[in-house]
């Protein structure tokens, strides 16, 4: 952003956008069926953050139990959730400190350091639930941990990054508020 002379004006909304992507990611892994899934035919097992799924046959109906009735069941949907409203809160204040006309870069500071708390959450949850998952419910053909649990690591990588971002921004304040007198490289003879 200021390596390349982009005019701050026009980027600060990049910050926010990519949280509020985040926070979208995160609904989706919270809300998504596909944590884990079977991987061949026919498909008998599926599960999500709050139940696991499974049924004899194809033709059979789904008998669903619930996660919340195990202790790591709720210590991986707490923690990931907890990860998660920490996130939001990230992305509520990041609008607030990029809606005000004066930045305040440690506020953004702040904000960083508070989505490495959030990313922190979000993985012990995500780290949680395969780890205990595979080794309490038993299991029957080929598993594998599918598009849900992806967006879940996504949203654990984007805060991991936005936190560097948040976190390094106020490094350069000069250079984006345009106080920097500009160096240039050519001289006239």
């Amino acid at each position: 952003m200021v390596k390349y002379g982009l005019d701050y004006t026009r980027c600060r909304w990049i910050l926010p956008l990519l949280l509020g992507i985040g926070v979208i990611f995160g609904i989706i892994a919270l809300a998504g069926r596909g944590w884990l899934e079977s991987q061949t035919l026919p498909y008998v097992h599926r599960a999500s953050l709050w139940e696991s799924c499974s049924r004899l046959g194809p033709g059979e109906e789904w008998s669903c139990e619930s996660l919340m009735n195990y202790a790591w069941g709720r210590a991986a949907a707490a923690t990931y959730l907890v990860g998660f409203l920490l996130l939001v809160i990230c992305f509520a204040l990041a609008i607030i400190a990029f809606a005000i006309d004066t930045l305040r870069f440690n506020f953004i500071r702040g904000i960083g350091g508070l989505l490495f708390v959030a990313a922190v959450f979000s993985i012990m949850g995500l780290v949680i639930y395969p780890v205990k998952f595979s080794t309490e419910i038993d299991m029957t053909g080929i598993n594998m941990f599918s598009w849900a649990y992806g967006f879940g690591w996504t949203t654990a990588i984007m805060e991991i990054c936005l936190g560097f971002f948040f976190c390094c921004l106020p490094n350069y304040e000069d250079q984006i508020l345009g106080n920097v007198k500009p160096t240039y490289f050519y001289s006239s003879p």
